[in-house]
């Protein structure tokens, strides 16, 4: 065989390999190909209603707008001046941050300690501490909502975001002391013991070790609790209040929902301002979350 038809041969194999793997994977592609248009196509459509002229938004569909993309009698800021002015979303929006950044970082701080504590400090009591913890997974938090209430009513806290980050951290300290803990035990032990030789302290041992080893999982669990806080509707209300100066996002959503119902414009606006940060947070940790999911899962 000479050295052409062998260089032809060898591209053919090439191609061949290549081309198999592309054919066994098409079917996943596309599927997934599906979903994420199926995902993003809400989306997209509340994105579009949003900046719509309010005339247009009852006459046609919100793909009109794409198709007349250039049109600019189709497209209009107001909705969101509106909105963010008239109807009080851009104070809301203010008391969302000021309600989720402390729900956040309060229970993932103090469940950080926890979780180390009970993965390795041995004292009396930890396993059945720890099994009181993983029980409370499955108690409903609705069930604690009255009881809290008149202990709040009783503390002037009813109505204060004090009373409202206490609550957060509260309900989500079970799951975040559940997932730090898998992630936490799952340290190769010889840390612990060069850390111990060298003199260093349980305190100066999680601060200078587990602590950035941990992050992956911290990061995790910060934009579940994240997520959780800000889009809560039922929390805000009976903690918070319908008060206008401690009204959150979804609160003035809702707000918004029963006063403007056929104001599809203003609604359309108002929802994607409660999406944009969540999606923000998302995009901008997803590294962190993918990483911190499956931390744990493969022991080495």
């Amino acid at each position: 065989m000479t050295a052409p038809t062998q260089l032809v041969a060898r591209a053919k194999e090439r191609t061949r390999f290549w081309r198999a793997p592309m054919l066994q994977s098409l079917p996943l592609r596309v599927s997934v190909i599906v979903i994420c248009f199926l995902w993003t196509l809400p989306t997209a459509g509340l994105l579009v209603s949003s900046v719509r002229n309010p005339q247009l938004i009852t006459k046609t569909g919100w793909w009109e707008g794409l198709i007349h993309m250039f049109d600019a009698n189709q497209w209009t800021l107001q909705n969101y001046q509106q909105v963010l002015s008239a109807n009080g979303m851009g104070a809301a929006f203010l008391n969302s941050l000021i309600v989720t950044i402390p729900s956040t970082v309060i229970p993932i701080t103090i469940a950080a300690f926890a979780a180390y504590a009970f993965a390795w400090i041995p004292f009396r009591g930890r396993g059945i501490l720890f099994t009181i913890v993983v029980a409370l997974l499955v108690v409903p938090l609705q069930m604690a909502l009255i009881p809290i209430l008149k202990l709040y009513s009783g503390a002037s806290l009813y109505g204060t975001f004090i009373g409202i980050w206490l609550a957060h951290t509260a309900f989500g300290l079970p799951l975040a002391i559940f997932l730090l803990y898998n992630f936490i035990s799952q340290l190769p032990r010889d840390l612990f013991e060069s850390a111990s030789i060298d003199g260093a302290s349980a305190f100066q041992t999680f601060i200078r070790i587990v602590l950035p080893l941990s992050i992956p999982a911290l990061g995790a669990f910060a934009i579940f609790q994240f997520l959780w806080v800000w889009n809560d509707l039922l929390v805000a209300l009976v903690f918070l209040g319908p008060g206008a100066d401690v009204r959150v996002m979804p609160t003035a959503l809702f707000n918004l929902l029963g006063a403007y119902g056929g104001a599809w414009h203003l609604l359309t606006a108002g929802a994607f301002l409660t999406m944009v940060v969540p999606l923000l947070v998302f995009l901008l940790l997803q590294r962190a979350f993918v990483r911190g999911i499956l931390a744990g899962s493969v022991k080495s």
